[in-house]
């Protein structure tokens, strides 16, 4: 074996690993999107939401930053999503020219019964599991979220 076929192994699983989560995801949401009644969102208004649920009276700027988009995407996803009653936007006291954003009871009654109905989906297929396939999901949690951690914070970027 040659100096660099270990990199070489660790590309392959890094490679399904990547290819198996995008599947996961768009698997999850075709399932949960069966038994919705209400049109459905767009990712990137879906990912605004959750930013906004998390960290109320976030600027749109802070979110640009955030979302890792530019500033004008984000400020259509805002008019989008108060178009449909999901986001309310108010003046920053501090500055008149900038918007806070707020979630609406709207959106976060949407986002928690997709949460509810996602933890319900996953709870059934994890719990189909062998217990060692279950134990060995829940001792990956703290890579993936390294993992997550270092897609937030490539080498030479500033921490977000």
């Amino acid at each position: 074996m040659t100096a660099t076929a270990p990199q070489t192994l660790d590309v392959v699983p890094a490679d399904e690993f990547s290819t198996l989560l995008v599947g996961i995801q768009r698997l999850v949401r075709r399932r949960l999107r069966q038994t919705m009644d209400e049109p459905r969102l767009r990712g990137a208004q879906v990912e605004l939401l959750h930013l906004v649920m998390d960290t109320p009276g976030l600027r749109v700027s802070e979110a640009a930053e955030e979302l890792c988009l530019a500033g004008n995407s984000v400020s259509t996803l805002v008019n989008q999503l108060v178009a449909l009653h999901l986001l309310r936007r108010e003046s920053d006291p501090a500055d008149r020219r900038a918007a806070l954003l707020h979630a609406t009871p709207e959106a976060v009654e949407r986002i928690e019964a997709w949460r509810r109905r996602r933890r319900a989906l996953m709870e059934d297929i994890v719990a189909g599991l062998p217990q060692a396939e279950r134990a060995a999901l829940a001792a990956a949690l703290p890579a993936l979220r390294q993992v997550a951690e270092g897609l937030r914070t490539l080498p030479g970027e500033e921490k977000r």
